[in-house]
């Protein structure tokens, strides 16, 4: 088991946001703030870690014709642990995430994940493999939203950066600029991975 190359797969390679282009809903609407975004990246993280050790630990005995509902139901267990343990810790963040906590439970990266990967591998491995995509995500949902924050309410993580004189581009704290923040995100990420690419290409010719 490569743990660099599981690493990279996730934050990278298959980076869910960015390449892979899942879990939109949570990614367009949470990421108006630095704290939102570290609060729903952890949480998924956790949901996707348990869940993908859980389902691989139970692959060999769950019947192939109900394994997406054994699946779902995993999953649940877990995103309900982390709403009780945000709404005992976190009040705050638990409220401000809403219903996007619980819509984890068909989240289709976790889906994805428990199904393409943890009910074929090892524990450790999915485990890894949860870790990984989890950090992707998280990665991908505060790059969105720092530049959704900066320049939609000249703040990063809540603290004015820009100055007071700076007017604050509206747009980026409503759903036209999540689209737009990550689209031209997700253009500029793919630019520079062709160019990488371009440039690897022509290294191995020479």
């Amino acid at each position: 088991m490569n743990v660099f190359k599981s690493l990279k797969n996730g934050i990278i390679d298959e980076n869910p946001t960015f390449r892979l282009v899942l879990g939109m809903c949570p990614t367009l609407a949470v990421t108006t703030s630095i704290q939102n975004a570290v609060g729903m990246g952890l949480a998924a993280s956790f949901v996707l870690i348990f869940s993908n050790i859980a389902i691989s630990a139970l692959k060999d005995f769950i019947p192939e014709n109900v394994r997406i509902p054994a699946y779902v139901v995993v999953i649940a267990a877990f995103v309900t642990i982390v709403q009780l343990l945000l709404a005992a810790f976190l009040p705050a963040l638990n409220d401000s995430l809403g219903i996007f906590i619980p819509l984890i439970v068909v989240n289709c990266i976790i889906l994805a994940r428990a199904e393409t990967f943890a009910s074929k591998n090892g524990v450790l491995a999915s485990a890894l493999d949860g870790l990984s995509i989890g950090i992707g995500f998280t990665l991908a949902l505060v790059l969105v939203s720092a530049v959704r924050e900066l320049l939609g309410k000249g703040t990063l993580m809540g603290i004015a950066v820009l100055g007071g004189g700076y007017e604050p581009m509206l747009i980026m704290v409503i759903a036209p600029g999540g689209f737009l923040t990550l689209g031209l995100l997700m253009a500029g990420l793919n630019k520079i991975g062709a160019l990488r690419a371009a440039k690897r290409e022509g290294g191995d010719k020479a």
